[in-house]
């Protein structure tokens, strides 16, 4: 309807259509008797489904594909140039066509993929075999498996480093880890996880752990593992994780230590909990007696206003539907959450394993990040109901005085202590440019890293020689546009985890005797990683 209400612009599309299916016909002719001809229309970069020479060199399959991607390029492109709607509105259409034109894509059928074919025929049949089973598997588990559910397991090979559970309420346990080295920096980090999913993705293994980094650093470490919920927890509230979850892990990191302050930081959720928790605590206990010295964020959202590819799923309508699911069943199930965001990324999380699974026959590898990207977790009706609605529709965060959480009415412009944000450059979840705007509204010194990768590997990037990786990094002012700071940061190969000690570590005290993981005074409850982490 908008197009046709626009006839000028509906003319000049339809002469741009005409003329590149015209060079597409052409491209086809040649191509059907046996003349070369390069291809009018080319995969993305960072499309891999087309990537077997066979789909260049073969006619037949060269133009299944040419033909596949002219109307996937041309539909996407008449969909993000829709006149006289909203950007909104156009991405959110564009984002569903998206999702139907993947799910057709002839690469996800045997008959139109030339490689499954080919498997198929030089295995003598077996890989449809292993296919079949793999479909079976898959649907026995309710859901496209990414990785061997049997691979591993939490405690054996994944969450190995020691430690021991010294605090637990209803919502977390803490975990206080034990010391690498003789002596440990006097004020310890305190780590606010995400409780969508679990903690253990900042302590995969000892290469990729970062629990472990920071404790070879010389830094004490207590981190947040949180309580997997379940209906009777219906009606706990975001201000519950606010001052049972943060304020309780705080506070136990103090008693332990004895430090006057800690230093916190925060992943995604665990990051908008945090910058939530140091607006409360400067009301509820002044600005300057805040009892944390500085502060991290990692792929941290305050500012929801643009939230990335997650906003085609949030309306009004659509929170309504999921607010009166979560009110049937006391909680949002993870892998409804789950689903959501992989859907996100259907080509890369969904199809390319139903294709590599069930085309191909492959079974899937064992990798530590996609298992704990299965291993997902529930969030309670009334802490995700009000998240939903008070922070992504009504983005309320930002605006000074408009939330009030546990009875202080808070403002992140009250927030004094020096903040590190670390994004990610291709973060879907959390769009780096939207969690730059954080720093406009925080008025204390703020230092901004951009690191490469994505929501996880952005941020799960221990330093490792040749550099796989690399990140931007500068001063930050509230001031600073993000594309603008871009083009003043330093561009540096490597892990930002290098730069993060250099501006954490001075910060942290003197150097004393390191800290057991437990004492009599925080006596053990149980070894690392706790209970709480192996709840389904």
């Amino acid at each position: 309807m908008a197009w046709l209400m626009h006839p000028q612009e509906l003319g000049e599309r339809i002469a741009s259509l005409s003329s590149a299916l015209w060079e597409l016909q052409w491209h086809t002719w040649r191509r059907a008797v046996g003349l070369p001809s390069a291809d009018p229309v080319k995969p993305n970069a960072d499309d891999p489904r087309f990537a077997d020479p066979v789909w260049t060199d073969s006619a037949t399959w060269d133009l299944v594909k040419e033909w596949y991607l002219a109307f996937t390029h041309h539909m996407q492109d008449m969909l993000y140039d829709t006149p006289g709607l909203s950007s909104k509105e156009r991405r959110r259409a564009a984002f569903w066509w998206r999702k139907w034109l993947n799910a057709v894509a002839p690469t996800n059928y045997l008959l139109t993929n030339p490689i499954a074919l080919r498997k198929c025929i030089d295995s003598r049949g077996e890989s449809l075999v292993h296919g079949w089973h793999n479909m079976l598997a898959d649907l026995q588990a309710g859901n496209v498996r990414m990785t061997d559910p049997d691979g591993f397991k939490v405690g054996d090979n994944l969450a190995t480093t020691p430690g021991a559970v010294i605090f637990r309420n209803r919502l977390l346990e803490v975990i206080h880890y034990a010391p690498t080295q003789p002596q440990v920096h006097a004020e310890p980090v305190v780590i606010i996880t995400p409780w969508i999913n679990k903690f253990y993705i900042l302590d995969l293994n000892p290469k990729k752990s970062m629990v472990r980094y920071l404790l070879d650093q010389g830094l004490d470490v207590f981190i947040t593992s949180w309580k997997n919920p379940d209906a009777s927890m219906r009606d706990v509230r975001f201000d519950d994780y606010i001052t049972e979850g943060i304020d309780a892990i705080v506070q136990v990191a103090r008693a332990f230590s004895g430090a006057e302050r800690v230093h916190a930081a925060g992943y995604c959720i665990g990051g908008t909990a945090l910058a939530t928790w140091m607006a409360w605590a400067a009301r509820h206990y002044g600005e300057d007696a805040v009892p944390v010295r500085d502060w991290t964020l990692f792929t941290t959202l305050v500012d929801f206003h643009k939230p990335g590819d997650i906003e085609v799923f949030i309306d009004p309508q659509t929170v309504d539907h999921l607010s009166a699911q979560m009110a049937k069943k006391g909680y949002l199930d993870g892998k409804d959450m789950a689903a959501s965001f992989r859907l996100l990324r259907s080509n890369s999380l969904i199809w390319h394993y139903v294709v590599q699974g069930w085309l191909y026959g492959e079974s899937p590898a064992a990798f530590d990040v996609l298992y704990w990207n299965m291993d997902t977790t529930r969030m309670p009706y009334a802490m995700h109901a009000w998240y939903l609605r008070e922070l992504y529709l009504e983005n309320r965060l930002i605006q000074p005085d408009a939330l009030t959480i546990a009875g202080e009415p808070i403002d992140l412009g009250r927030i004094r202590q020096p903040l590190y944000a670390v994004a990610a450059e291709d973060d879907h979840i959390a769009p780096w440019a939207q969690t730059f705007h954080t720093l406009h509204h925080v008025a204390a010194d703020k230092r901004f890293v951009l690191s490469s990768s994505g929501h996880i590997l952005g941020i799960v990037n221990p330093p490792v020689k040749p550099p796989k990786r690399h990140y931007r990094v500068a001063t930050a002012h509230r001031a600073d546009k993000p594309q603008h700071w871009r083009e003043r940061a330093e561009l540096h190969e490597g892990s930002w985890w290098e730069d993060w000690m250099a501006w954490l570590k001075p910060r942290a005290g003197e150097l004393v005797d390191a800290r057991p993981a437990a004492d009599e005074r925080h006596p053990a409850l149980c070894a690392a990683p706790g209970t709480y982490v192996r709840e389904a």
